[in-house]
């Protein structure tokens, strides 16, 4: 990878197949594989989930990484343990081998310090089409905790902090939480990276943190992506951005948005 760091964000949507409850963990592993980054952040993992066939999701993905040659290692955080939606409650910490769901970050750099944000639901249930795709019906949701990871990485361009999380679907609550985010981060070696499914559009998370936005583009739905919720958000002096891009990843309904810094 020589003097540059690759990250990249997707939404894995707990690796069910576009339009569908199928899961194909596999597929959504390669597709991340081929992305060819230092850095992974996951979103709507599942974690020995049954509608998933028990799999730990974070660690299949960073096995289907570890190709390149390198020793991947993933960090999962529970958001939520059960099945969202069936008998879901909120995690006060990441069992090993408790059925959850939460957001993961993978890579093969070395890590030099980690940490954990936990932050409660909104009182929001709001009506979703579920599954993405067709056929299709609507069904209400209540709003989970949410959680955030870091992780601050000794990596070719120096010390660098990465920040995974996936906010609330209810925009208020996620706007609340997002300041969460960028207080509790506050005291991390800069420069910052922050990556994920804020759900909030455009430009609304720059604005809200004062951050700067690495990538533009739409990321949902997938196929004919009309609104950026998955974000790059930087803090500090970051170097260069040599490239970005923002594609479909597997069968996920949200596209993954990459960026090369160096």
């Amino acid at each position: 990878m020589g003097s540059t760091v690759r990250l990249a964000t997707v939404n894995a949507a707990g690796g069910r197949v576009l339009g569908g409850e199928q899961v194909d963990v596999g597929r959504l592993a390669s597709a991340v594989a081929e992305l060819g980054a230092d850095v992974v952040a996951l979103q709507e993992v599942d974690h020995h989930l049954p509608r998933s066939g028990g799999s730990d999701q974070a660690a299949l993905v960073a096995q289907a990484c570890a190709a390149d040659g390198r020793p991947w290692r993933s960090t999962f955080v529970a958001a939520v343990t059960g099945t969202p939606g069936v008998d879901a409650e909120p995690a006060a910490r990441t069992e090993a081998g408790a059925p959850s769901y939460g957001v993961a970050l993978l890579t093969p750099l070395p890590v030099l310090e980690r940490r954990e944000l936990r932050m409660e639901a909104s009182w929001a249930s709001l009506p979703m089409v579920f599954p993405p795709g067709a056929p299709q019906r609507l069904r209400w949701f209540a709003d989970e905790q949410r959680v955030a990871v870091a992780s601050v990485l000794d990596t070719p361009l120096g010390v660098l902090s990465v920040v995974t999380t996936h906010l609330s679907f209810f925009p208020p609550r996620a706007v609340t939480q997002l300041r969460e985010v960028r207080d509790w981060a506050a005291d991390l070696p800069r420069p910052l990276v922050v990556l994920g499914d804020l759900n909030l559009p455009g430009g609304v998370p720059s604005r809200v943190t004062g951050w700067d936005s690495l990538v533009r583009g739409p990321t949902f739905p997938s196929p004919d992506p009309r609104v950026q919720l998955d974000h790059v958000l930087a803090d500090g002096l970051v170097g260069p951005v040599t490239g970005t891009e923002v594609t479909r990843v597997g069968a996920s309904d949200h596209r993954g948005v990459v960026v090369t810094l160096g």
